[in-house]
């Protein structure tokens, strides 16, 4: 069956029902006797055991498939098609575009409903997917990373504390859902991994001004001693942090913040996949902040941290998203990992009660797979088992189920 609203398609019918609907309560574990779940103008409208007609509507029938909400990537980087950022800043706006818009479908395919990007993607991306002008998931988006001069990765540079608040006032006047700072130096970077980014007196600034707009601040950080300090200074997600310790873990409780692990981009690394052009010292780095990094991940997850779901990956690693189930799933048990991608997600981006989950009210953003992945998590880590993917009511991918339309 060929894809559903690919750029240039007609529009799907405003309602989508589907029928026999084991739905999972991420919550809870519990999967539900057969539902019929009706889906109108973007949200999920009803729950029930109905069977009357729904008139106008394209049905689908999900029997046999576990249905849960669509998955929250809550570290992604959709603009960073290739692994080379000298190519990337060699392609032309245009074509850059259409790079993105290739990458956000195949999220999307994957079960992806919802993607927050840390670094690259801006506004008129979001606009273009809310307005359909491309097929992606949902995006919340924070324009640039900021890093401090000689600070890590690919950036927009800003030093001091009137720098910071002007530039960080203008990417959310022009309506970033976040922002994102570099707070320590990273794995494949020239500032040492264990150096600490900003000035307390500019991240107190940087924070202060999201507040202002009732936004929040997100630091790249790996050590403890960053991790704790961004914490205490206020940042409200830690992205990657894979050397927590138990002063990490009480601020985490406290301060009611979110850690975002993403092993996938250095499982991608250690296997091969990505990073060829690392040398052997650089390589053996990266096997260790992976290996850390699992022990944080059980660390967090014993001490009943927030635990959200992100990758990291760019270029050819994009298409292991997944594999972060996998990954996860050698130090939490299948549920944890799952609210991590859906209900957490949704706490992370301020969209709770409207994604990651599957009730009335909520948007209609839902997958169904072969067989209940918190029984078994190779089920969302392979993507095979996936048959639907539903994003804002609007049916994207259908395998195998069967469909008609009402009258």
């Amino acid at each position: 069956m060929p894809l559903r609203n690919d750029p240039g398609s007609a529009p799907s019918p405003a309602t989508v029902v589907l029928r026999d609907a084991a739905i999972l309560d991420v919550e809870t574990g519990e999967v539900s006797a057969p539902r019929t779940i009706v889906a109108h103008a973007g949200d999920i409208v009803e729950i029930s055991t109905s069977t009357r007609t729904v008139a106008g509507a394209e049905e689908f029938s999900v029997a046999g498939t576990t249905v849960l909400p669509g998955l929250i990537d809550a570290h992604a980087h959709v603009t960073q098609a290739s692994g080379d950022f000298a190519e990337i800043l060699s392609w032309t706006p245009a074509y850059h575009a259409a790079r993105t818009a290739r990458e956000l479908h195949r999220m999307l395919l994957r079960g992806f409903t919802t993607v927050r990007d840390m670094g690259g993607a801006d506004t008129g991306l979001r606009r273009a997917v809310e307005e359909r002008l491309i097929t992606g998931p949902m995006l919340k988006v924070g324009g640039p990373i900021f890093a401090p001069t000689g600070g890590h990765a690919l950036t927009r540079v800003v030093d001091g504390e009137v720098e910071v608040r002007r530039a960080l006032r203008a990417e959310l006047r022009d309506g970033a859902d976040h922002i994102k700072l570099t707070l320590s130096g990273g794995v494949i970077s020239r500032m040492r991994i264990d150096s600490l980014g900003f000035s307390e007196a500019e991240i107190v600034a940087a924070v202060d001004e999201a507040h202002l707009a009732h936004r929040y601040v997100g630091a790249h950080v790996y050590s403890a001693e960053a991790v704790a300090r961004a914490l205490r200074l206020g940042v409200r997600t830690i992205e990657h942090g894979n050397f927590l310790d138990e002063e990490c873990l009480a601020l985490f409780l406290e301060r009611g913040a979110f850690y975002v692990p993403t092993l996938a981009t250095f499982w991608a690394i250690v296997e091969g996949h990505t990073g060829r052009h690392l040398d052997p010292d650089a390589r053996a780095a990266v096997v260790e902040v992976f290996e850390r990094g699992l022990e944080s991940l059980a660390l967090a997850d014993r001490a009943g941290v927030r635990i959200g779901y992100g990758t990291d990956l760019h270029g050819e690693g994009l298409a292991f998203q997944l594999e972060e189930f996998r990954i996860r799933g050698r130090v939490q048990d299948p549920l944890s990992v799952i609210r991590a991608a859906t209900v957490v997600g949704a706490e992370i981006i301020g969209e709770e009660g409207r994604a990651g989950i599957v009730r009335e009210g909520a948007r209609a953003d839902l997958i169904a797979l072969d067989g209940d992945p918190s029984q078994d998590l190779s089920l969302l880590s392979s993507g095979t088992a996936l048959r639907l993917v539903l994003t804002d009511g609007q049916p994207i991918r259908l395998d195998g189920s069967q469909r008609r339309r009402t009258t």
